[in-house]
């Protein structure tokens, strides 16, 4: 990353496999998601909302359990999910699964029925994997909108906190912050993807303070209608207090993406932006009003190959314009991979250039054989 601009973005040093736990050494298809289950109808009003809440959520959240191979031998991680589709589509984080060499999910019953997996989706710059199981009339969590939330409204997660037995730990809080970017440690991502810290940066992260430690990632964050808006993603062991979920709304078209076309190769950039605001514009002294303001380019992307770094701006992809950082992966939705298109970026002096960029195909947590 050539600039870090800590004021603006709020880059912390976090541990993102903090929210995954490695436990010690190895244990014992789709359709497109219904419209319906984006927005759930609201829960009724009662004297204890979060127990509604748990009871609603509490059923289609999952332990998912993976081998993994490490320097000197063999280990296990834990980590949480969530089941969005009846026939056994779950969804959990990127860093969860990463290296893993086998996958294997278990219910939150009393009695935990146990399941393969397969990864059928991904996409690593939100934290976020798409998981198959073989099933049928499984439980399943609703999606809500994270444009919605709004600071201080309240929250709760669950998830596989500490690996600890007995099920799913349940925490409530509320939003602390919306449309924060983080830098997070992912101790499994290979070296030509994180560099040599093994660090990931994600943005439209949601901050809150509902305990989020070792083992809720890929976990679901809940409004108190019982819908998902954020997908527990990180804590930082060196603060009280602050845990941090990706956006369901930036994720939302890859889950339903992966169930149309499973292991479908997805046009990919590589960039990390934030939309320009005209206080953002202000702050940085950019030469445009609005745009997709690059953060971080990922190593070995097509954006950092084509001279793309971070303090640029993009306002074009391919003909079209762009006004947001939602904008960019819009664009690239339509576009595959292989593809050229023509980007349109400013500087951070207010230059104006064009270039031409090869899209690749969006990298997935990687698998070992």
């Amino acid at each position: 990353m050539r600039r870090l601009l800590v004021p603006v973005t709020l880059l912390l040093a976090l541990v993102a496999s903090a929210c995954s736990f490695t436990v010690g050494s190895d244990p014992t298809s789709p359709a497109v998601i219904p419209a319906d289950t984006f927005n759930a109808a609201p829960l009724p009003a009662g004297k204890e909302p979060v127990e509604k809440v748990v009871r609603r959520v509490l059923p289609a959240v999952v332990n998912v359990t993976t081998d993994i191979s490490q320097v000197g031998g063999s280990g296990q991680g834990v980590g949480t999910g969530f089941i969005v589709r009846s026939d056994g589509v779950i969804v959990t984080n990127c860093h969860v699964v990463e290296a893993a060499s086998k996958i294997t999910v278990f219910t939150s019953e009393a009695d935990p029925k146990r399941f393969d997996a397969r990864v059928i989706g991904s996409d690593c710059l939100h934290d976020l994997a798409v998981l198959k199981i073989d099933a049928t009339d499984m439980p399943t969590a609703a999606l809500g909108s994270s444009a919605d939330l709004v600071l201080g409204q309240r929250v709760v997660a669950l998830g596989y906190a500490l690996a600890l037995e007995g099920g799913p730990t349940v925490t409530a809080g509320i939003v602390s912050s919306l449309d924060r970017t983080i830098t997070a440690q992912d101790p499994n991502c290979a070296f030509e993807t994180c560099g040599a810290n093994q660090t990931r940066t994600y943005s439209n992260v949601i901050q809150t303070d509902a305990a989020i430690n070792h083992g809720n990632s890929g976990g679901p964050l809940v409004n108190m209608q019982g819908q998902v808006v954020g997908i527990n993603s990180a804590g930082d062991d060196n603060a009280q207090n602050i845990g941090f979920a990706i956006a369901i709304d930036s994720v939302k078209q890859t889950i339903a993406d992966a169930q149309q076309t499973p292991l479908g190769v997805s046009a990919y950039l590589g960039v990390i932006t934030k939309t320009v605001t005209s206080d953002l514009a202000f702050q940085l002294g950019l030469g445009v009003e609005q745009g997709a303001y690059v953060l971080d380019t990922p190593s070995d992307g097509p954006a950092q190959a084509a001279g793309i770094g971070s303090g640029d701006v993009i306002v074009e992809i391919d003909g079209e314009s762009v006004a947001t950082a939602d904008d960019v992966g819009r664009i690239l939705e339509s576009l595959k991979a292989g593809q050229t298109v023509a980007v349109k970026v400013v500087d951070s002096g207010g230059g104006r250039r064009t270039v031409d960029v090869t899209l690749a195909a969006r990298p997935g947590p990687a698998q070992l054989p």
